[in-house]
């Protein structure tokens, strides 16, 4: 008996410091100590203060990029196999709702080129369905099974970037996920505990990144109409024009006339970071990747004195006159400050969206509001551990004590636990581990029952504590699985703040388990151990 207590009771004391070492470290003062909470205690937004967003992917645009990216690959083809056609277009789905609802149209075709035509397609678009307008004419619409997983690709995609983004600010604690589950609705949730003033990263989540690097034929014009009427009012084949970026008022818009094809996209970076010049002006850098580097290295040896243009999300940023062979790296010139730099360095590694975003709502929570949450939340849950103590001592005597004990380990293996696994605990996370407070009691009050019931029954006092700790240990396996299957379900599809909820009691769950059985049985074996061999057990009875 003696050597098994041992045994338990080291188990006992190794769990606790372990769980303690993960809450506050090895402090050597007062300050330390509390530094080391912070750092190891995570609160969410609800608790620290913060900003919630709720923002929706416009996944018509996702929509409109694939039609197009298939009308570009179609005309080359088209091309190859000499088969005319008078127009070829996509419709513009305005929202969300008409999405997957685009279409393509195809004009023109040769009624003796029909049969290649549609072999073409066939093999071309498979995800696509082609419907005959007339002799010359066809239709093509998205297949149904095709247009949801461009949507579900399109909410990932975009959580990813968003992720991405979020986490190169050093918003460690900030979780980005889909709020509601449901890929039609298209809405992603970001939480961003400690941040007060989202504006910025607002602008940069909102921001699609898409850097392409492309050959100018002609430019900068002034107007649109000028450029036009440089080549006939028609734009040569293979070219497309592109407004520049932050043009004064003096100097007109600013257009350029571009190669259609990028020869560098985002796709391409291996790296990108702030820098400065020779003159102390801030820069952004890239590094392209081994592929990109000697598609790059050719284009750029043939065309020494030709100029490159710079587009970010379609603007021409610079367009600077190519000196010599570049390889591997370049710059984008024209940041106002060192953030600037570094936010569009940060853009361009995290990778462009595949669809604009749009800021559905916003939601600020003050410090001040969630120290006061944190406040009421151990008042609350300090006032329900003290009737529960004492109510434990008035109905269960001094065995009162050994749920006491329980109820402290299984906090601090909780709290340890959050530490560990760096989860947030939120306000809904303290209200389960008040919640937890009374499960675990009634795990004790189940015991002490089955206890109880045995020693009336006339069994000497170490059978009925082992035949009460066996006839209760089934219930409470059940009745915790049962809990811990709920649990999932909030954490799968609640809201962050459920999700806290939700990793917090399964976490006092399985701690519970190994509290209010092997602890408390621990503790009564200790207890019955010290009365030599006739034990009496004060259980209220």
């Amino acid at each position: 008996m003696a050597q098994n207590i041992k045994w338990k009771a080291t188990v006992i004391l190794v769990t606790t410091l372990i769980c303690l070492y993960g809450i506050i470290g090895l402090p050597k003062s007062k300050d330390e100590l509390l530094a080391n909470w912070n750092k190891n205690i995570r609160l969410g937004l609800d608790l620290k203060g913060g900003s919630l967003l709720i923002l929706q992917v416009k996944l018509q645009d996702a929509f409109k990029a694939e039609a197009a990216l298939q009308i570009e690959r179609l005309k080359e083809q088209l091309a190859g196999q000499a088969i005319a056609y008078a127009s070829i277009d996509h419709t513009e789905p305005a929202s969300i709702e008409e999405a997957d609802k685009v279409e393509i149209h195809i004009k023109g075709v040769p009624v003796d080129k029909t049969q290649a035509f549609r072999a073409l397609a066939a093999e071309q678009m498979p995800s696509w369905v082609m419907t005959p307008v007339n002799s010359t004419d066809y239709r093509f619409t998205m297949k149904p099974t095709e247009a949801q997983a461009l949507k579900k690709d399109t909410v990932e995609r975009s959580m990813h970037t968003i992720e991405n983004r979020i986490n190169g600010l050093g918003l460690a604690e900030a979780s980005v996920q889909q709020r509601g589950g449901a890929d039609s609705e298209a809405e992603i949730l970001v939480s961003m505990p400690g941040l007060d003033d989202p504006a910025r990263v607002k602008a940069i989540l909102q921001t699609a990144a898409l850097l392409e690097l492309y050959e100018v034929k002609e430019g900068p014009f002034n107007k649109q109409e000028d450029a036009l009427a440089k080549f006939g009012g028609v734009l040569p084949l293979g070219t497309k024009m592109v407004r520049s970026m932050s043009r004064s008022a003096e100097q007109g818009e600013g257009w350029y006339v571009v190669a259609r094809t990028p020869v560098i996209t985002g796709r391409d970076l291996r790296d990108a970071r702030p820098a400065q010049d020779e003159f102390g002006k801030w820069e952004t850098s890239f590094v392209l990747s081994q592929d990109a580097k000697g598609r790059f290295g050719a284009f750029t040896e043939k065309n020494v004195g030709n100029r490159l243009a710079i587009v970010l999300d379609n603007q021409v940023r610079t367009a600077p006159t190519i000196q010599s062979r570049i390889e591997d790296s370049g710059r984008i010139t024209g940041a106002a400050s060192q953030e600037d730099a570094k936010d569009l360095a940060l853009l361009l590694k995290s990778g462009s969206l595949p669809a604009g975003i749009e800021t559905l709502q916003e939601q600020t929570v003050g410090p001040s509001l969630g120290a006061d949450s944190i406040r009421q939340g151990l008042i609350a849950g300090l006032v329900g551990l003290v009737l529960v103590i004492a109510i434990m001592f008035i109905y269960y005597s001094t065995s009162g004590l050994n749920a006491t004990v329980a109820l402290v380990l299984n906090a601090v293996i909780l709290i340890g636990c959050l530490a560990y696994l760096q989860a947030v605990l939120t306000l809904p996370g303290i209200a389960g581990i008040i919640l937890l407070i009374g499960m675990a009691v009634d795990s004790n009050v189940l015991i002490f029952e089955r206890i109880r019931e045995e020693l009336r029954s006339g069994k000497a006092t170490l059978a009925a504590i082992d035949t009460g700790f066996g006839k209760a240990w089934w219930t409470i396996i059940d009745t915790h699985v049962a809990t811990v299957v709920s649990c999932a379900f909030l954490f799968m599809f609640g809201t962050p703040a459920v999700r806290g909820f939700a990793v917090t009691l399964t976490i006092g769950l399985i701690a519970n388990i190994f509290t209010s059985v092997f602890v408390s049985r621990t503790l009564f074996q200790f207890e019955m151990s010290r009365q030599g061999s006739t034990p009496k057990l004060s259980i209220g009875i």
